[in-house]
């Protein structure tokens, strides 16, 4: 198990995109890290899933309470609702900006680079994303690819659902590493 004694937070609300929080999830577990659902609401949020709402889950903590310092990476998963009601949270982009500042991998797909437009950290990065937010990214600064994962010193950033086989490998391995922790701790 690669990632036994991690902690990775996973940053969503309701509208999230199905397999883009499920699949991570899962994979995560069996590679042996413990994965907490963070959010900008109590209770359970709700999915989206083909054109109708999901399966729900639950949320372990409140961005405005959680601490990015107690995880290894966070993980932004897309759909269009969750990230839009996202954008407009401090609290959610003051937790993604921590782990920028901590030098610490993140991973976001679909149209959740919104959220790094919002939060101010995608400017000079190269990134990919959900084709119909490749002009917003760009205009924030950021250099645009069409591919399936793009990796750019520790943010990790997909197209959409048909990438997660990818962007679940690229997190494992870019956690497993452990490489930007360790940068960290050297400053």
């Amino acid at each position: 198990m690669k990632l036994q004694n991690k902690r990775i937070a996973i940053l969503a609300t309701d509208g999230f995109e199905k397999s883009e929080l499920f699949d991570p999830l899962k994979a995560l577990k069996e590679q042996g890290a413990t994965v907490e659902i963070i959010s900008i609401k109590e209770g359970n949020i709700k999915s989206w899933d083909d054109k109708n709402w999901g399966e729900t889950i639950k949320v372990d903590k409140l961005a405005k309470n959680a601490n990015p310092s107690d995880y290894s990476a966070l993980i932004l998963p897309g759909g269009v609702i969750n990230p839009d009601l996202l954008r407009v949270n401090e609290d959610a982009l003051s937790f993604i900006r921590n782990f920028f500042s901590q030098r610490k991998p993140v991973a976001a797909i679909c149209h959740a680079p919104w959220l790094l437009i919002s939060a101010k950290v995608i400017e000079n990065r190269t990134v990919t994303s959900y084709f119909s937010i490749k002009d917003d990214l760009i205009n924030a600064g950021a250099r645009w690819k069409n591919q399936e994962v793009v990796v750019d010193s520790g943010l990790i950033t997909s197209r959409d659902p048909q990438d997660l086989p990818a962007f679940i490998n690229k997190i494992i391995e870019e956690v497993a590493e452990g490489k930007y922790e360790k940068e960290v701790l050297k400053a």
